[in-house]
C-alpha cells in the first residue's frame, strides 16, 4: 500500500493552528454545526461506557473497575472515527449526517480495524498489569467491595504504595497508546497508508512536538475526567468534541487537503 509524504498535502483554507486550545475552538464549531452526528456518538459513548461497567459487576470483575475506565479511553479514538470524517467533510462544506459519517472506505476500514485490534490488546495488557500489581501488593483475594477498595488504596500505606506505582506503570500505556493513535487514526482515513506506518507517524510527530502534545494529552485527560465523574454523562458533550478537535489536530501536523481524500 502505497504512502503519502505530509509535504505533498497542500494546506487549504487558514493556516493550520498548532495550539490546542484553537483545536477545541474548531471541534466546538463542528460540534455544534453537526448536532445529529454529535448526539449519536456521544450517546454511543455513554451506552458503550455503561455496558462495559455493567458487564465488569455482572462478571463479578470489579475489580479491574477503575484500570478499565482509564484504559478505555486508549481505545476511545477507534470509535470516533465517525467524528473525523464528519470534521474532515465539514472542513471543504461538504454535507454531514449521520449516514456519511459512517461511509468509510473499505481500504481505511480494514487498517482501523488493525489499529483497533492493537490498542485493545494494549488496553488488555493495561488490565492485566493492574491485577498482577494488585496481587503483589494484597495477595490474591475476592474483590472487597468498592467502599472498602477505596479505603485500601488510599488509607493504607501499601494501598498509596501500590497507587503511586500503578500510576507509574498505567502511565506508560497510556503515553505509548496516546502516542500511536493520537494521530494514526484520522491519518488512516485520508490517505492509503497501512497501521504500523501511521502509528510510527503518530510517534514520531507527537515526539518531536512534546510540548505541544503534552498540552493536549493534559487536556483531553482533564475533559474526560470531568466527563466520566458525571457517571458519563459529560461524555456526550466531551467524547464529540475530543473526536473533532483530534481531527484538527492532525490537519495541524500534515496539512491534508480534505477535497483530495474522497471524504
Amino acid at each position: 500500500m502505497s504512502t503519502i509524504d505530509a509535504t505533498d498535502q497542500p494546506v487549504t483554507g487558514a493556516a493550520r493552528s498548532k495550539n490546542p486550545f484553537d483545536w477545541l475552538a474548531a471541534g466546538w464549531r463542528d460540534l455544534t454545526a453537526a448536532p445529529s452526528v454529535t448526539l449519536a456518538y456521544g450517546l454511543l459513548f455513554f451506552v458503550t461506557s455503561w455496558v462495559i461497567v455493567g458487564a465488569l459487576f455482572f462478571f463479578g470483575a470489579e475489580g479491574i473497575l477503575f484500570p478499565a475506565i482509564a484504559g478505555w479511553l486508549l481505545v476511545g479514538p477507534i470509535l470516533a472515527i465517525g467524528l473525523y470524517h464528519t470534521a474532515q467533510r465539514m472542513a471543504v462544506g461538504k454535507k454531514h449526517s449521520i449516514a456519511s459519517a459512517i461511509h468509510i472506505k473499505a481500504s481505511s476500514l480494514q487498517q482501523v480495524g488493525f489499529a483497533g485490534a492493537l490498542l485493545m490488546v494494549l488496553l488488555l495488557a493495561w488490565v492485566r498489569s493492574a491485577a498482577i500489581l494488585y496481587a503483589l501488593f494484597f495477595g490474591i483475594r475476592g474483590f472487597p467491595g468498592i467502599e472498602e477498595l477505596v479505603n485500601t488504596l488510599f488509607l493504607t500505606w501499601s494501598g498509596i504504595a501500590m497507587v503511586a506505582i500503578g500510576t507509574l506503570v498505567g502511565g506508560l500505556f497510556a503515553a505509548l497508546g496516546f502516542a500511536i493513535s493520537a494521530f494514526s487514526i484520522p491519518m488512516l482515513l485520508s490517505r492509503e497508508i497501512d497501521v504500523f506506518t501511521a502509528m510510527a507517524r503518530s510517534a514520531s510527530t507527537v515526539w518531536n512536538n512534546f510540548g505541544v502534545m503534552i498540552l493536549w494529552g493534559a487536556i483531553i485527560v482533564g475533559l474526560a475526567f470531568v466527563g466520566m465523574i458525571t457517571g458519563f454523562l459529560g461524555m456526550i458533550i466531551v467524547f464529540p468534541l475530543l473526536g473533532y478537535a483530534t481531527w484538527h489536530a492532525y490537519a495541524a501536523f500534515f496539512g491534508d487537503d480534505p477535497a483530495t481524500t474522497g471524504a
